[in-house]
């Protein structure tokens, strides 16, 4: 094994050396026998002037490398550090095309040695890690980094990081060793090589495998403890604590600090009361009075002294997560008694290991798949969950993980698997808790399959509750996009494209049955055929989109799709879709066959393939069920097609949704569960449950309701200002009255110093508006993040806010909830219009119609409601601690001038409320902040 690796690290006027940029700094870390020997480090003179903004990323300016030498008389000492040595950096093929075109300028010979990628190392040493940015791995590790973009900080981190990768490779048993390396042979830096080496080191020593870790069926995976299944739980003795002091002193002797607030108390009791008296219940709980506690030490009290299961179901996965994760350590930090907490999540969350055993068996593995599996071996010798969403897969790692996902037939109940199953663990671990943690989307599945997803329960408590109607109405919903559809058909492609139809045929090659079947050309004709009647499919949806709908600012296009129609473009687009259903059936068929084929072969590569053609099967079988109810379905349901006029094509989809699902849910959900308890910061409006109880399909007689107010003093922490020099929306122009908005937040953001949400309610809006912003040039201290536009989810363009000091951050539908910018990050808060959903949108349009049709009156039973929860929701970003303090401006004339604007106002906390012109609200902002 070469024992010297040299760890480079350049800063460079651009990332072109084509294009003429050059280095400016060099540094190199020399390591030999896992040591550090030797540092270099030197500034270069690039004969250029450095960029502006290179000088604020690296803090090198033009005076700091005047004097340095030139890259041609370092050359030979670069040289000299990298004979016979592996060149390692983080994300080699930057600094490595670099060095080489300044060899090339300086006359000095290229380098030919071995190169090793930290980036690529990281991706499978460290397979769930967030980021594998140099400066948050270091940080992931406790590796000081505390000069970034500076070459010598960067080359000294990135050696201590790859000195413990060096480690964890030697630590690792000599079969994942020897299955690390046949994959490695695909990725793009010479790992494989390394390994090799490892893999001798380890021939000729001993090789000791940590006690942590067993191996079955050659696949190393940590220890699960597998034990016999527990006695039922006992039924505690100690009673509900009723009253303040009881829950005073549970707090008093938790081993840390914990604020008791009234509100929770007050929540806990309600919680119990309606478990106790099978009462279902929708609990409004302001923002800071610890809604999560609320629920869950009531919840833990009754499961135990009633010795019944009681479901947690949260929004999403993550929340489900961090309950598990932050809250229940606190509660077990209290209660008095023990009890046992779960997660489950969907079957297809969780690795299948049959599955994935069969697939190492595969060969000539792209990238990405090469590199998931590599990550995957690693995971599993730490992970206990076997969860995905502990990985970070690349998307095509992503399009892997389906062929090795849990389903019903990953394998037999003898199978040495069995034991081991991640799936079943969850199971098991789901029938023994006494609180199960699971989410709405489960939950929903649980009701589908009559309760076969699910142990048995009878109360739920419904955490986000205002968002279980419209995860119901997506459950029982129907979507077909074009993307998802072309790259489930392209895991099978055409014969020449060597996917999986290839590597099927020259498995069954060899069955004597083979000439029965199609030859390979005709199924590349159907193959191909399949594709051509998908694409014809999607594009007369786009046509029938175009004739029907109504094109929006943002160029999203909509159109309804109504069954009755009998127009040229809805009579093509249905025929299409018979079409290319009946090629779906006719591929399904041709899979089928092939799989049986393979089936009774022998050898590992036949059960490999199998195994992705069952996949593959099951993906087409989906499809066609999708694409056979979207034209089946209901007239409860609304259906639309939308697409995107800039990308036509890959843009597209077909929706099928129900208009309301408050009779589903009452008969298949409410009416079989002895107590549910949904709640949620936004349930009311106007101070009452009704919009909310209505759309649920709940009984009001049978249903407890209460708010409780947040703790926070917002009469004191928030003030409320109206602008009042606004010219009205259908008055002027659009981009008029956008150039307006703009210069407002112009103003609003130097008076308030930045920090600043600016919420919209169209994407197209937020567009321009955020281009005026930053093409004034009024604010070039401040960072400006857009949604949509500064690129990255919602939590990293929430993260990069908070790294400012001075930044407005623009959003839209999802930052009007779920994003938290406690104390000084945010101060301040712009809402540009009321968020009122379009009444062009279809299913607007239909849930309007259904309620006009029955006597009811549209706006104020549903486009009100609906837009004073969201209201409410963006209230909520601006506040998140007792401490916080800032103000909110509304752009929308309509809350003080409109009969309904009160609504809004009055389904806030109460706040000083102020009309005000441009320069009024300078002032107050400014003397306020």
């Amino acid at each position: 094994m070469a024992e010297k690796f040299v760890v480079v690290d350049l800063e460079t006027t651009g990332n072109s050396p084509k294009k003429g940029d050059r280095i400016i700094q060099f540094a190199a870390v020399v390591i030999e026998d896992g040591k550090i020997a030797e540092m270099y480090t030197t500034l270069i003179n690039p004969l250029q002037p450095i960029p502006i903004f290179i000088e604020e990323l690296t803090g090198l300016s033009d005076d700091d490398v005047k004097e340095a030498p030139l890259f041609s008389e370092i050359a030979p000492k670069v040289s000299s550090l990298l004979k016979d040595a592996y060149f390692v950096a983080h994300n080699v093929s930057f600094d490595m095309g670099f060095l080489q075109e300044e060899f090339i300028l300086s006359g000095e010979k290229a380098f030919t040695g071995p190169v090793l990628d930290t980036v690529e190392m990281a991706r499978f040493l460290e397979p769930s890690s967030d980021s594998y940015k140099l400066a948050d791995l270091a940080a992931g590790e406790g590796l000081s980094h505390d000069r970034p973009h500076q070459a010598d900080s960067d080359a000294e981190a990135t050696a201590e990081l790859f000195i413990l990768f060096l480690k964890k490779l030697k630590n690792l048993p000599i079969k994942t060793i020897r299955q690390l390396a046949r994959l490695s042979e695909g990725l793009k830096s010479d790992i494989h090589l390394l390994l090799n080496s490892i893999e001798l080191e380890k021939d000729e020593g001993i090789d000791s495998i940590p006690e942590s870790i067993i191996f079955v069926n050659g696949i190393a995976l940590k220890d699960p403890g597998i034990r016999e299944k527990d006695q039922a739980n006992l039924i505690i003795s100690e009673e509900y604590p009723w009253s303040h002091a009881e829950k005073e002193k549970l707090f008093q002797s938790a081993a840390f600090l914990l604020e008791s607030r009234e509100g929770q108390f007050e929540m806990m009791d309600e919680v119990y009361h309606s478990f106790q008296n099978g009462t279902h219940a929708l609990i409004e709980a302001g923002t800071g009075i610890g809604k999560t506690l609320g629920y869950l030490l009531p919840a833990a009290y009754f499961s135990r002294r009633e010795n019944v299961r009681v479901i947690i179901s949260t929004y999403t996965i993550q929340l489900q997560e961090q309950l598990l994760s932050r809250e229940i350590p606190l509660l077990t930090g209290i209660l008095p008694f023990e009890f046992k907490a779960a997660l489950l999540k969907g079957r297809n969350n969780y690795i299948s290991l049959s599955r994935f055993a069969k697939s190492l068996e595969e060969e000539n593995d792209n990238y990405d798949v090469a590199l998931a599996k590599m990550q995957i071996l690693i995971w599993l010798m730490t992970t206990d969950h076997g969860d995905r969403d502990e990985l970070n897969l690349s998307s095509g790692g992503h399009l892997y993980w389906n062929t090795i996902r849990n389903e019903k037939d990953s394998h037999r109940e003898k199978s040495p698997w069995h034991q081991v199953d991640f799936y079943n663990r969850a199971k098991k671990n789901a029938r023994e808790a006494d609180l199960l943690i699971t989410n709405h989307s489960l939950l929903l599945s649980d009701l589908d399959s009559g309760g076969k997803t699910l142990p048995a329960y009878s109360y739920v408590v419904l955490d986000e509750g205002h968002h279980f109607e419209k995860a119901s109405a997506s459950h029982l919903g129907i979507r077909l996009d074009y993307l998802s559809v072309r790259l489930t058909l392209s895991q099978f492609g055409l014969y020449e494209q060597r996917q999986l139809f290839y590597k099927a045929e020259k498995i069954i090659a060899s069955n004597p049955n083979r000439e029965k079947m199609n030859t390979k050309l005709q199924i590349n004709d159907l193959y191909a055929d399949t594709l051509y009647e998908m694409d014809e499919f999607f594009k007369l949806a786009i046509a029938f989109a175009s004739k029907e709908g109504k094109r929006n600012p943002s160029k999203r296009l909509k159109a309804a799709i109504n069954e009755d129609s009998h127009s040229r473009e809805w009579n093509a687009m249905k025929h299409a879709s018979e079409r290319f259903l009946f090629r779906l059936r006719d591929l399904t068929e041709i899979v089928q066959t092939i799989r049986e084929m393979a089936i009774v072969l022998p050898g590992k590569q036949a059960s490999a393939i199998e195994m992705e053609l069952a996949a593959f099967q099951l993906e087409l079988e989906m499809l066609q069920k999708k694409m056979t109810g979207l034209f089946t379905i209901g007239s409860d349901f609304v259906k639309w097609v939308e697409t995107d006029t800039r990308v036509p094509q890959n843009a597209t989809e077909i929706v099928a949704m129900p208009v309301s699902v408050s009779e589903t849910l009452s008969k298949k959900f409410f009416l079989c569960k002895k107590s549910v308890v949904l709640t949620s910061a936004t349930l009311t409006v106007n101070q009452s449950f009704d919009y909310a109880i209505k759309e649920l399909g709940l009984e009001p007689k049978y249903c407890n309701t209460i708010s409780i107010p947040s703790p926070f003093n917002y009469n004191e922490n928030v003030k409320l200002f109206i602008s009042s020099d606004l010219p009205e929306i259908n008055s002027v122009t659009q981009d008029e009255y956008i150039a307006e908005i703009a210069a407002k937040i112009i103003s609003v953001c130097e008076a308030a110093k930045g920090r600043l949400l600016v919420l919209f309610t169209s994407h197209e809006m937020l567009k321009k508006t955020f281009e005026l912003v930053k093409e004034s040039g009024l604010l070039p201290e401040y960072a400006l993040i857009a949604q949509g536009i500064s690129g990255g989810s919602r939590s990293r363009l929430t993260r990069n806010f908070q790294k400012y000091d001075k930044a407005v951050l623009f959003g839209t539908n999802s930052f009007w909830e779920g994003i938290d910018i406690p104390g000084e990050g945010l101060s301040c808060l712009i809402v540009v219009r009321l968020p009122f959903s379009s009444p062009d949108e279809p299913f607007t349009k239909a849930k309007c119609r259904r309620i006009e049709k029955s006597g009811g009156r549209a706006f104020l039973e549903y486009s009100l409601p609906e837009a004073v929860l969201r209201f409410k929701q963006g209230f909520g970003r601006l506040i998140r601690t007792s401490s916080d303090r800032g103000v909110i401006v509304i752009f929308d004339k309509r809350i003080g001038e409109s009969s309904y604007g009160k609504v809004f106002l009055q389904s806030i906390p109460e706040v000083p409320i102020k009309k005000v012109d441009i320069n009024q609200l300078v002032d107050e902002i400014d003397n306020w902040l």
